[in-house]
């Protein structure tokens, strides 16, 4: 069947379409990449308070040496997995040394985890990025 729509109309139509699908998934993007994170990395020693291994990515809530809750953002779950850490490895009481990305916002205790390491066993989520400034 032919469509009596315009052409014109119907590509207008599609780009706003397409338009509105990028400007919902931009936090998104924003979130799972880098650009929110310092480049240097810092090192966060603590307690795990939880562990969750639900989409869209694997995290912990970490009590530091201070008392601040720290959200720490594990790799996606492909390289959560890959790294050796699962749901079991670990549990709430646990000691962690987190090696990882702090938020830019440093009023958020918030960090992107490269490596964390439990009881001498290293996690590596990034092997890439370990050292990387």
């Amino acid at each position: 069947m032919l469509s009596t729509t315009p052409l014109n109309t119907r590509r207008a139509l599609l780009g706003a379409g397409l338009a509105a699908l990028l400007a919902a998934s931009a936090p998104a993007l924003a979130h799972h990449g880098w650009s929110w994170a310092n480049s240097e990395q810092m090192t966060l020693e603590g307690t795990i308070k939880t562990i969750s291994m639900a989409p869209p990515h694997p995290s912990l809530q970490v009590t530091a040496q201070d008392g601040t809750l720290w959200q720490v953002d594990l790799g996606n779950p492909r390289q959560t997995a890959n790294s050796g850490f699962t749901g079991d490895t670990a549990k709430p009481g646990d000691s962690i040394t987190v090696l990882g990305n702090r938020n830019r916002d440093e009023t958020k205790p918030h960090m992107k985890a490269v490596r964390i390491t439990l009881a001498g066993q290293n996690y590596d989520m990034y092997p890439e990025r370990i050292g990387s400034k």
